[in-house]
Protein backbone atom coordinates (compact mmCIF):
# COMPACT_ATOMS: atom_id res chain seq x y z
CA UNK A 1 0.00 0.00 0.00
CA UNK A 2 1.26 3.44 -0.93
CA UNK A 3 1.51 5.73 2.11
CA UNK A 4 1.63 9.46 1.25
CA UNK A 5 2.97 10.27 4.73
CA UNK A 6 6.24 8.43 4.15
CA UNK A 7 8.85 10.77 2.73
CA UNK A 8 11.14 7.88 1.77
CA UNK A 9 8.54 6.45 -0.62
CA UNK A 10 9.98 6.33 -4.12
CA UNK A 11 8.16 8.44 -6.69
CA UNK A 12 8.43 6.99 -10.18
CA UNK A 13 9.21 9.49 -12.94
CA UNK A 14 7.59 7.32 -15.59
CA UNK A 15 4.28 5.73 -14.51
CA UNK A 16 3.75 2.19 -15.70
CA UNK A 17 0.39 3.04 -17.36
CA UNK A 18 -3.19 2.56 -16.24
CA UNK A 19 -3.61 1.13 -12.79
CA UNK A 20 -5.41 -2.19 -12.93
CA UNK A 21 -8.02 -3.37 -10.45
CA UNK A 22 -9.81 -6.65 -9.91
CA UNK A 23 -11.08 -8.33 -13.04
CA UNK A 24 -8.31 -6.80 -15.15
CA UNK A 25 -10.33 -3.54 -15.46
CA UNK A 26 -8.73 -0.07 -15.45
CA UNK A 27 -9.17 1.93 -12.28
CA UNK A 28 -12.03 4.43 -12.33
CA UNK A 29 -10.82 7.88 -13.30
CA UNK A 30 -12.72 10.99 -12.23
CA UNK A 31 -13.14 14.32 -13.97
CA UNK A 32 -12.45 17.74 -12.49
CA UNK A 33 -15.09 20.36 -13.26
CA UNK A 34 -15.18 24.09 -12.58
CA UNK A 35 -18.52 25.21 -11.13
CA UNK A 36 -19.88 28.29 -9.37
CA UNK A 37 -19.16 26.49 -6.09
CA UNK A 38 -15.53 25.87 -7.07
CA UNK A 39 -13.78 22.78 -8.38
CA UNK A 40 -15.63 19.48 -8.02
CA UNK A 41 -14.50 15.94 -8.78
CA UNK A 42 -16.98 13.81 -10.74
CA UNK A 43 -16.81 10.11 -11.46
CA UNK A 44 -19.29 7.64 -12.89
CA UNK A 45 -20.70 4.87 -10.71
CA UNK A 46 -22.39 2.27 -12.97
CA UNK A 47 -24.01 0.55 -10.01
CA UNK A 48 -25.59 3.76 -8.62
CA UNK A 49 -29.19 4.89 -9.09
CA UNK A 50 -29.79 6.90 -12.24
CA UNK A 51 -30.47 10.61 -11.73
CA UNK A 52 -32.20 12.89 -14.23
CA UNK A 53 -29.73 15.64 -13.34
CA UNK A 54 -26.66 13.44 -12.96
CA UNK A 55 -24.85 15.18 -15.83
CA UNK A 56 -25.79 18.67 -14.65
CA UNK A 57 -22.25 19.48 -13.32
CA UNK A 58 -20.90 19.23 -16.87
CA UNK A 59 -23.54 21.66 -18.13
CA UNK A 60 -22.89 23.98 -15.20
CA UNK A 61 -19.20 24.09 -16.12
CA UNK A 62 -20.21 25.13 -19.63
CA UNK A 63 -22.53 27.83 -18.24
CA UNK A 64 -19.78 29.23 -16.03
CA UNK A 65 -16.99 29.05 -18.60
CA UNK A 66 -19.11 30.72 -21.29
CA UNK A 67 -20.58 33.31 -18.91
CA UNK A 68 -24.05 32.61 -20.33
CA UNK A 69 -25.81 31.99 -17.03
CA UNK A 70 -24.38 35.03 -15.24
CA UNK A 71 -25.31 37.27 -18.17
CA UNK A 72 -28.79 35.74 -18.39
CA UNK A 73 -29.44 36.37 -14.69
CA UNK A 74 -27.97 39.87 -14.83
CA UNK A 75 -30.15 40.94 -17.78
CA UNK A 76 -33.38 39.51 -16.35
CA UNK A 77 -35.94 42.28 -15.68
CA UNK A 78 -36.90 40.78 -12.30
CA UNK A 79 -36.50 43.18 -9.40
CA UNK A 80 -37.54 42.80 -5.78
CA UNK A 81 -37.97 45.57 -3.19
CA UNK A 82 -38.68 43.41 -0.16
CA UNK A 83 -35.80 42.24 1.98
CA UNK A 84 -37.57 38.91 2.46
CA UNK A 85 -37.84 38.20 -1.26
CA UNK A 86 -35.84 35.28 -2.69
CA UNK A 87 -32.66 35.98 -4.63
CA UNK A 88 -33.15 36.49 -8.36
CA UNK A 89 -30.50 33.86 -9.05
CA UNK A 90 -32.40 31.33 -6.92
CA UNK A 91 -35.65 31.90 -8.81
CA UNK A 92 -34.06 31.66 -12.27
CA UNK A 93 -31.79 28.78 -11.26
CA UNK A 94 -34.83 26.87 -9.99
CA UNK A 95 -36.48 27.32 -13.37
CA UNK A 96 -33.38 26.02 -15.18
CA UNK A 97 -33.12 22.94 -12.96
CA UNK A 98 -36.84 22.24 -13.25
CA UNK A 99 -36.88 22.49 -17.05
CA UNK A 100 -33.80 20.29 -17.42
CA UNK A 101 -35.47 17.72 -15.15
CA UNK A 102 -38.32 17.50 -17.67
CA UNK A 103 -40.93 19.39 -15.67
CA UNK A 104 -43.80 21.22 -17.35
CA UNK A 105 -45.81 22.51 -14.37
CA UNK A 106 -44.94 24.77 -11.44
CA UNK A 107 -46.05 22.05 -9.01
CA UNK A 108 -43.26 19.79 -10.27
CA UNK A 109 -40.66 22.13 -8.76
CA UNK A 110 -41.23 20.44 -5.41
CA UNK A 111 -39.47 17.35 -6.80
CA UNK A 112 -36.10 19.14 -6.83
CA UNK A 113 -36.43 20.86 -3.45
CA UNK A 114 -34.33 18.11 -1.89
CA UNK A 115 -31.43 18.46 -4.35
CA UNK A 116 -28.47 19.36 -2.19
CA UNK A 117 -25.84 19.31 -4.94
CA UNK A 118 -26.80 21.07 -8.17
CA UNK A 119 -28.23 24.30 -6.71
CA UNK A 120 -24.94 25.02 -4.93
CA UNK A 121 -22.96 24.19 -8.08
CA UNK A 122 -25.10 26.74 -9.94
CA UNK A 123 -24.28 29.41 -7.36
CA UNK A 124 -27.72 29.32 -5.72
CA UNK A 125 -28.40 29.54 -2.00
CA UNK A 126 -31.30 27.10 -2.40
CA UNK A 127 -34.23 26.00 -4.55
CA UNK A 128 -37.09 28.50 -4.58
CA UNK A 129 -40.64 27.34 -3.95
CA UNK A 130 -43.14 26.99 -6.77
CA UNK A 131 -45.07 29.98 -5.40
CA UNK A 132 -41.94 32.15 -5.40
CA UNK A 133 -41.18 31.21 -8.99
CA UNK A 134 -44.76 31.87 -10.09
CA UNK A 135 -44.90 35.24 -8.35
CA UNK A 136 -41.48 36.20 -9.72
CA UNK A 137 -42.50 35.56 -13.33
CA UNK A 138 -45.78 37.37 -12.83
CA UNK A 139 -43.96 40.41 -11.46
CA UNK A 140 -41.84 40.84 -14.61
CA UNK A 141 -42.93 43.30 -17.27
CA UNK A 142 -44.25 41.31 -20.23
CA UNK A 143 -42.56 43.36 -22.96
CA UNK A 144 -39.23 43.57 -21.12
CA UNK A 145 -39.17 39.86 -20.30
CA UNK A 146 -40.02 38.92 -23.89
CA UNK A 147 -37.18 41.06 -25.21
CA UNK A 148 -34.81 39.59 -22.62
CA UNK A 149 -35.55 36.01 -23.65
CA UNK A 150 -35.47 36.75 -27.38
CA UNK A 151 -32.06 38.41 -27.16
CA UNK A 152 -30.52 35.51 -25.28
CA UNK A 153 -32.16 32.94 -27.56
CA UNK A 154 -30.81 34.79 -30.59
CA UNK A 155 -27.31 34.72 -29.13
CA UNK A 156 -27.47 30.91 -29.13
CA UNK A 157 -28.09 30.57 -32.87
CA UNK A 158 -26.91 33.83 -34.46
CA UNK A 159 -23.48 32.50 -35.57
CA UNK A 160 -25.23 29.68 -37.48
CA UNK A 161 -27.06 32.18 -39.69
CA UNK A 162 -23.81 33.01 -41.48
CA UNK A 163 -24.33 29.77 -43.45
CA UNK A 164 -27.00 29.23 -46.12
CA UNK A 165 -30.17 28.07 -44.36
CA UNK A 166 -33.90 27.50 -44.82
CA UNK A 167 -36.64 28.82 -42.53
CA UNK A 168 -39.48 26.36 -41.83
CA UNK A 169 -42.72 27.88 -40.54
CA UNK A 170 -45.33 25.67 -38.93
CA UNK A 171 -48.11 25.73 -36.35
CA UNK A 172 -49.16 23.22 -33.72
CA UNK A 173 -51.88 22.99 -31.09
CA UNK A 174 -51.42 22.28 -27.39
CA UNK A 175 -54.46 21.22 -25.38
CA UNK A 176 -54.87 23.06 -22.08
CA UNK A 177 -56.31 22.07 -18.72
CA UNK A 178 -57.38 24.50 -16.03
CA UNK A 179 -57.73 28.25 -16.45
CA UNK A 180 -55.01 29.79 -18.61
CA UNK A 181 -54.82 33.06 -20.47
CA UNK A 182 -56.10 32.89 -24.07
CA UNK A 183 -57.27 29.28 -23.67
CA UNK A 184 -59.74 29.19 -26.56
CA UNK A 185 -61.61 26.42 -28.34
CA UNK A 186 -60.31 25.97 -31.87
CA UNK A 187 -58.90 23.22 -34.05
CA UNK A 188 -57.88 20.39 -31.73
CA UNK A 189 -57.61 16.91 -33.30
CA UNK A 190 -56.87 14.90 -30.17
CA UNK A 191 -59.18 16.73 -27.75
CA UNK A 192 -62.10 18.21 -29.73
CA UNK A 193 -63.78 20.95 -27.75
CA UNK A 194 -60.83 21.30 -25.38
CA UNK A 195 -59.39 24.84 -25.03
CA UNK A 196 -55.89 25.17 -26.43
CA UNK A 197 -53.01 27.40 -27.43
CA UNK A 198 -51.65 27.76 -30.96
CA UNK A 199 -47.85 27.62 -31.21
CA UNK A 200 -46.57 29.45 -34.30
CA UNK A 201 -42.98 28.28 -34.67
CA UNK A 202 -39.94 29.11 -36.80
CA UNK A 203 -37.17 26.55 -37.31
CA UNK A 204 -33.77 26.46 -38.96
CA UNK A 205 -34.31 23.48 -41.25
CA UNK A 206 -32.52 20.16 -40.72
CA UNK A 207 -30.75 21.10 -37.48
CA UNK A 208 -34.10 21.39 -35.62
CA UNK A 209 -33.13 24.66 -34.01
CA UNK A 210 -36.11 26.69 -32.78
CA UNK A 211 -35.47 30.32 -33.66
CA UNK A 212 -38.68 31.76 -32.27
CA UNK A 213 -42.16 30.74 -31.19
CA UNK A 214 -45.28 32.79 -30.67
CA UNK A 215 -48.04 31.49 -28.41
CA UNK A 216 -51.53 32.65 -29.35
CA UNK A 217 -55.11 31.75 -28.51
CA UNK A 218 -56.32 28.35 -29.64
CA UNK A 219 -58.68 29.85 -32.20
CA UNK A 220 -55.84 31.75 -33.91
CA UNK A 221 -54.14 28.89 -35.73
CA UNK A 222 -54.16 30.55 -39.16
CA UNK A 223 -50.79 31.88 -40.40
CA UNK A 224 -52.44 35.26 -40.77
CA UNK A 225 -52.04 35.69 -37.01
CA UNK A 226 -48.37 34.63 -37.11
CA UNK A 227 -47.21 36.83 -39.98
CA UNK A 228 -46.74 40.12 -38.10
CA UNK A 229 -44.27 38.49 -35.71
CA UNK A 230 -42.63 36.51 -38.52
CA UNK A 231 -41.96 39.61 -40.60
CA UNK A 232 -40.71 41.45 -37.50
CA UNK A 233 -38.33 38.55 -36.83
CA UNK A 234 -37.00 38.55 -40.41
CA UNK A 235 -36.73 42.35 -40.56
CA UNK A 236 -34.58 42.17 -37.42
CA UNK A 237 -31.99 40.04 -39.23
CA UNK A 238 -29.21 41.53 -41.28
CA UNK A 239 -29.19 40.90 -45.02
CA UNK A 240 -26.50 38.20 -44.79
CA UNK A 241 -28.30 36.41 -41.93
CA UNK A 242 -31.62 36.00 -43.72
CA UNK A 243 -32.73 32.55 -44.96
CA UNK A 244 -32.45 31.47 -48.57
CA UNK A 245 -36.20 30.85 -48.63
CA UNK A 246 -39.28 30.26 -46.48
CA UNK A 247 -41.04 26.92 -46.48
CA UNK A 248 -44.53 26.07 -45.25
CA UNK A 249 -47.61 23.91 -45.81
CA UNK A 250 -50.86 24.83 -47.53
CA UNK A 251 -51.89 27.19 -44.74
CA UNK A 252 -49.03 29.43 -45.83
CA UNK A 253 -49.79 29.18 -49.55
CA UNK A 254 -51.77 32.42 -49.50
CA UNK A 255 -51.36 35.76 -51.24
CA UNK A 256 -50.44 37.72 -48.12
CA UNK A 257 -47.61 35.35 -47.18
CA UNK A 258 -46.19 35.34 -50.70
CA UNK A 259 -46.38 39.12 -51.01
CA UNK A 260 -44.64 39.51 -47.64
CA UNK A 261 -41.77 37.35 -48.84
CA UNK A 262 -41.59 39.08 -52.21
CA UNK A 263 -41.45 42.52 -50.62
CA UNK A 264 -38.41 41.37 -48.63
CA UNK A 265 -36.86 39.65 -51.68
CA UNK A 266 -37.01 36.31 -49.93
CA UNK A 267 -37.60 33.06 -51.77
CA UNK A 268 -40.52 30.88 -50.74
CA UNK A 269 -41.91 27.39 -51.25
CA UNK A 270 -45.48 26.74 -50.11
CA UNK A 271 -48.10 24.12 -50.76
CA UNK A 272 -51.39 25.23 -52.34
CA UNK A 273 -54.82 24.28 -51.10
CA UNK A 274 -56.97 22.32 -53.54
CA UNK A 275 -59.16 25.20 -54.68
CA UNK A 276 -61.40 25.06 -57.73
CA UNK A 277 -58.89 26.82 -59.99
CA UNK A 278 -56.03 24.65 -58.76
CA UNK A 279 -58.04 21.54 -59.66
CA UNK A 280 -58.76 23.02 -63.08
CA UNK A 281 -55.02 23.46 -63.65
CA UNK A 282 -54.38 19.86 -62.65
CA UNK A 283 -57.09 18.63 -65.01
CA UNK A 284 -55.55 20.62 -67.88
CA UNK A 285 -51.98 19.40 -67.48
CA UNK A 286 -52.60 15.75 -66.50
CA UNK A 287 -52.95 14.81 -70.16
CA UNK A 288 -49.72 16.53 -71.20
CA UNK A 289 -46.55 14.53 -71.65
CA UNK A 290 -43.89 16.89 -70.34
CA UNK A 291 -43.63 15.20 -66.93
CA UNK A 292 -40.16 14.73 -65.45
CA UNK A 293 -38.91 12.38 -62.76
CA UNK A 294 -39.08 14.10 -59.33
CA UNK A 295 -37.72 11.39 -56.99
CA UNK A 296 -39.39 8.74 -54.82
CA UNK A 297 -41.72 7.67 -57.66
CA UNK A 298 -43.08 11.19 -58.08
CA UNK A 299 -43.42 12.90 -61.45
CA UNK A 300 -43.42 16.65 -61.76
CA UNK A 301 -44.34 19.40 -64.14
CA UNK A 302 -44.16 23.18 -63.80
CA UNK A 303 -46.62 25.78 -65.02
CA UNK A 304 -47.78 29.32 -64.38
CA UNK A 305 -50.91 30.09 -62.40
CA UNK A 306 -52.79 33.16 -61.25
CA UNK A 307 -55.60 32.48 -58.83
CA UNK A 308 -58.39 34.91 -58.11
CA UNK A 309 -57.15 37.19 -55.35
CA UNK A 310 -53.53 36.94 -56.49
CA UNK A 311 -51.81 40.12 -57.62
CA UNK A 312 -49.73 38.36 -60.24
CA UNK A 313 -48.95 35.11 -62.04
CA UNK A 314 -46.66 32.73 -60.14
CA UNK A 315 -44.71 29.56 -60.81
CA UNK A 316 -46.32 26.33 -59.61
CA UNK A 317 -44.97 22.78 -59.59
CA UNK A 318 -47.45 19.90 -59.81
CA UNK A 319 -46.29 16.56 -58.44
CA UNK A 320 -48.07 13.25 -58.97
CA UNK A 321 -47.46 9.55 -58.43
CA UNK A 322 -49.56 6.41 -58.87
CA UNK A 323 -51.48 5.38 -55.77
CA UNK A 324 -50.06 2.19 -54.31
CA UNK A 325 -52.49 -0.69 -54.49
CA UNK A 326 -53.56 -2.15 -51.14
CA UNK A 327 -54.72 -5.66 -50.26
CA UNK A 328 -58.52 -6.00 -50.34
CA UNK A 329 -58.86 -6.39 -46.57
CA UNK A 330 -56.63 -3.39 -45.89
CA UNK A 331 -58.44 -1.27 -48.47
CA UNK A 332 -61.82 -2.15 -46.93
CA UNK A 333 -60.57 -1.18 -43.46
CA UNK A 334 -59.17 2.09 -44.81
CA UNK A 335 -62.46 2.92 -46.54
CA UNK A 336 -64.35 2.38 -43.29
CA UNK A 337 -61.96 4.68 -41.44
CA UNK A 338 -62.36 7.37 -44.10
CA UNK A 339 -66.13 7.05 -43.93
CA UNK A 340 -66.05 7.54 -40.17
CA UNK A 341 -63.86 10.61 -40.52
CA UNK A 342 -66.17 12.09 -43.12
CA UNK A 343 -69.19 11.36 -40.95
CA UNK A 344 -67.50 13.15 -38.05
CA UNK A 345 -66.53 16.02 -40.39
CA UNK A 346 -62.90 15.78 -39.30
CA UNK A 347 -60.00 17.19 -41.28
CA UNK A 348 -57.69 14.65 -42.92
CA UNK A 349 -54.10 14.62 -44.08
CA UNK A 350 -54.81 12.39 -47.10
CA UNK A 351 -53.58 13.63 -50.48
CA UNK A 352 -56.35 14.15 -53.01
CA UNK A 353 -56.53 11.62 -55.83
CA UNK A 354 -57.25 11.90 -59.54
CA UNK A 355 -57.65 9.11 -62.10
CA UNK A 356 -55.95 9.45 -65.48
CA UNK A 357 -56.17 6.72 -68.16
CA UNK A 358 -57.50 4.33 -65.56
CA UNK A 359 -54.60 4.91 -63.15
CA UNK A 360 -55.33 6.65 -59.82
CA UNK A 361 -52.78 9.33 -58.89
CA UNK A 362 -52.18 11.26 -55.72
CA UNK A 363 -50.95 14.77 -56.30
CA UNK A 364 -49.74 17.96 -54.68
CA UNK A 365 -49.34 21.50 -56.02
CA UNK A 366 -46.52 23.77 -54.86
CA UNK A 367 -46.09 27.49 -55.45
CA UNK A 368 -42.58 28.91 -55.41
CA UNK A 369 -40.39 31.83 -56.38
CA UNK A 370 -37.34 29.56 -56.66
CA UNK A 371 -35.77 28.90 -60.04
CA UNK A 372 -34.57 25.37 -59.22
CA UNK A 373 -35.53 22.40 -61.37
CA UNK A 374 -38.66 20.39 -60.58
CA UNK A 375 -36.80 17.52 -58.89
CA UNK A 376 -35.01 19.94 -56.54
CA UNK A 377 -38.26 21.71 -55.66
CA UNK A 378 -39.91 18.37 -54.88
CA UNK A 379 -37.06 17.33 -52.59
CA UNK A 380 -37.09 20.69 -50.83
CA UNK A 381 -40.74 20.22 -49.94
CA UNK A 382 -40.26 16.60 -48.84
CA UNK A 383 -37.55 17.82 -46.48
CA UNK A 384 -40.13 20.08 -44.83
CA UNK A 385 -41.63 17.04 -43.11
CA UNK A 386 -38.75 17.07 -40.63
CA UNK A 387 -40.19 20.24 -39.06
CA UNK A 388 -43.30 18.34 -37.97
CA UNK A 389 -41.14 15.77 -36.19
CA UNK A 390 -40.51 18.39 -33.52
CA UNK A 391 -44.23 18.50 -32.78
CA UNK A 392 -45.29 14.87 -33.17
CA UNK A 393 -43.12 13.63 -30.31
CA UNK A 394 -45.61 14.97 -27.78
CA UNK A 395 -48.95 13.22 -27.51
CA UNK A 396 -51.01 16.40 -27.25
CA UNK A 397 -49.15 18.49 -29.77
CA UNK A 398 -50.21 18.03 -33.37
CA UNK A 399 -49.33 19.96 -36.53
CA UNK A 400 -52.24 21.42 -38.38
CA UNK A 401 -53.53 19.31 -41.29
CA UNK A 402 -51.98 19.93 -44.69
CA UNK A 403 -55.38 20.27 -46.34
CA UNK A 404 -58.54 22.04 -45.30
Amino acid sequence: MFDMSKEEEVVRAHPEGEVQIAGNQPAEIGTSLDTFAGKVHVKFAPEATVSSLGLMPFFIEFLKTSGLFDKWVEDCPLHYTSGNAPAKRDVLGTLVLSVLAGHWRYAHISAIRGDGVNPALLGMSGVASEDSVRRGLKAMDEAASGQWLKEHLKASYEPLLQELWILDVDTTVKALYGHQQDAKIGYNPTKPGRPSHAYHSYFAANIRMVLDMEVQAGNQTAPLYAQPELWAFLDGLTEQDRPVFLRGDSHWGAEKAMVGAEERKLGYLFKLKQSVNVKKLIGQIFGKEEWVEAGQQWQGREDLLRLSGWTKERRVVVLRRPVKSKPAAEAETLDKKKSKRRAAKELTLDLLEMTYQGVPYEYVVLVTSLADEVRTIAQHYRDRGDAENLFCGACNRNPLPAET
